[in-house]
This record gives C-alpha cells, structure tokens and sequence, in this order.
C-alpha cells in the first residue's frame, strides 16, 4: 500500500514552496556519501569532493549522522519560515533544538544504526547539545561555502525557476497537476496525496496542518520528507532541468562579449563554467595571477563574479548576471 496524506479544504490552501538551503546541504552530502550513484551530479561530485576531503569535511560531524540509509535525523531539517530562509536562518534554528526533540531524533537514529558503529559526535549531542550543536553549525557553514556557495546563483535559479513553474501549473490547471507531475512515485487522487515506495511514512498523525513542498538540485530520482510532531510536514522533490546545472560545456568566449569587458575577462568568465580558484585559471589560461586576480575584482565589482574561501584558497565562481550575458551573447 502507498503512504498517503489526507487534505482538507483548508490543508491544501495551506500548501507553499520553499528554497531550502539546508535540504540542498543534506540532499548534496547524500549524492557525496554514494561516489557513481548520481552520474547527473558528477562534475559538481569530481570539483568538490578533493576539497571537501581536504578539508576533513566528509569524515566529521555532519557525516556522523549520515549512517542510515532510510533516516537522517529531523532537527537537520527545521521547518522553512517562509519562501526563501537563508542558511543563517535555518542554522539558528538548527542550534535551537530543543533537548525533547533531540532525545527523540536520535533515538531514531540509534534505532537505525543499531548493528552500526558507536559514533562519539551522536552521545555529544546528547551530552553536550547547546556546544555539539554550534560545532555542527559551524561545520555546516563551512561545508556550504565549499560545495555550493560557489554554484549557489545558478542552483538558485533552477530552484526559483522550478517553483515559478509550478505556480502556473496551479494557476492554470489546478493543484491535482501540480502534484500528479511532481514525481512519478506521486499522486493525487480524491483529496488524497498518494506516495509510492516510502522507507518512511509521511502522515498526518500529529503534525500540523499543510504541506511544504521543497525543490532540490540533488534528489533527482527520488522524493524524500520529513513529519515530525508539531511541524508542518515537508516533501523534498527533484527541481525540473537539474542536468544542465552540472553539465560540462567546453568554454565559449565571445567576441561581442571580448568586446565589452576585453578578451581576458571574457576568457575569464568562460572559464568559470566551474569555480575555481586563481591558480587553476592561471593553469589553464596562460594568464598571469597578478593579472587574474585584478580582472576578477573588477567583475566581482561588476557583480558578474563571486568569491568564496575554500580552506586556504578562494574560489571564484560566475554569478548569474554573467550567465545571462554570455547566454545572450551566443
């Protein structure tokens, strides 16, 4: 039997959509935990991983709860505010979890694990919460800053630009489209949302009324949810057009563009297709990294670049006005 969830009249008027960075943390530090699983995911997977294990990031606190398959605990996802929480919202509600609904999202996962290895970070947060809880924040923002603030304005507007379609959906067609076409594994049928091959239950035993509906960059084939007592349940789906976020197109300079901003700022954008830091684009332009590092500071003035530390680099990426002026000029 498929998982169900109920609506009232006034349930569905509740429904909303979210960008969620910290499903996009949990969704993508699942894609890394399974190498080959997610071929969609694998430039993002080859450029962030070196980093990622440089750092000690995928073997430290965060990946300690990463060790059921079907369960990661609940508190990892707090329940979005509104359309658009930033990190630093929902990591404040991170590290205010209570001690109530800590003790039951680990008991959970102990279930879980039970054949599992003991992990020391899990009995620190029983604990030591209020301190377990702000490393795990800051691990958390660290892991941000390497593998998706640098990707974050084109994973952003895939984001947006998935929940602005489904809003015509509903505007035009009504909510049963909106969620006979979410996912395969999901329907609507009489008042009833119908959720096919779930590990976990998503129900209306306690919960409150509604539904948040959350796209991702890194779910693809796959929905995921989350129904904790008290909170809005919450249904993690796979945004529309992921494969061209990650895929990998050989640089293309312009000459209109090289016209506007020069040839090496031009070759510079083209370049950053992925981030990178000034090395790798001396490396792989010929250019000098006194002369790199000049250009980008006037396209980061301009807005067309961005810059985010990754350990002791710093790594450049294309924003989306620079996606749009190359997008145009081709």
């Amino acid at each position: 039997m498929p998982a169900t969830l109920a609506f009232t009249a006034e349930e569905l008027a509740l429904v909303r959509f979210s960008v969620s960075p910290m499903w996009e943390v949990l969704t993508s530090f699942r894609v890394l935990k399974h190498p080959g699983l997610y071929p969609v995911h694998g430039p993002w997977f080859d450029q962030v991983r070196p980093r990622l294990v440089a750092a000690g990031l995928l073997t430290g606190r965060l990946a300690a709860l990463f060790h059921a398959e079907s369960y990661v605990p609940d508190f990892l996802n707090p329940v979005p505010t509104h359309s658009a929480p930033s990190l630093a919202d929902e990591l404040a509600a991170l590290r205010a979890t209570s001690e109530d609904q800590l003790a039951i999202d680990l008991d959970c996962y102990a279930a879980e694990i039970a054949d599992g290895p003991r992990q020391p970070f899990v009995e620190r947060l029983r604990t030591h919460r209020e301190q377990a809880l702000a490393e795990l924040s800051g691990e958390i923002e660290q892991y941000f800053e390497i593998a998706l603030a640098p990707y974050w304005s084109r994973i952003r507007t895939l984001l947006d630009a998935d929940v602005y379609h489904r809003a015509r959906q509903v505007a035009e067609h009504g909510a049963a489209r909106l969620f006979n076409e979410l996912h395969p594994d999901v329907s609507w049928n009489s008042g009833t949302l119908q959720m096919l091959h779930r590990q976990r239950v998503l129900c209306r035993d306690g919960t409150a009324p509604g539904l948040i509906l959350v796209p991702s960059a890194f779910v693809w084939n796959k929905i995921l949810t989350r129904a904790a007592t008290g909170d809005v349940p919450q249904l993690c789906y796979g945004a529309r057009g992921v494969g061209t976020v990650f895929a990998r197109r050989a640089p293309e300079t312009s000459d209109a563009v090289a016209a506007v901003l020069g040839r090496s700022r031009a070759l510079l954008l083209a370049e950053l297709e992925a981030p990178a830091s000034t090395t790798e684009l001396a490396a792989r332009t010929g250019l000098s990294a006194g002369g790199i590092s000049e250009h980008l500071t006037a396209l980061r003035g301009a807005g067309m670049v961005s810059a985010h530390r990754a350990g002791r680099s710093v790594l450049y990426a294309r924003t989306a006005v620079a996606d749009s002026l190359l997008a145009a000029a081709i």
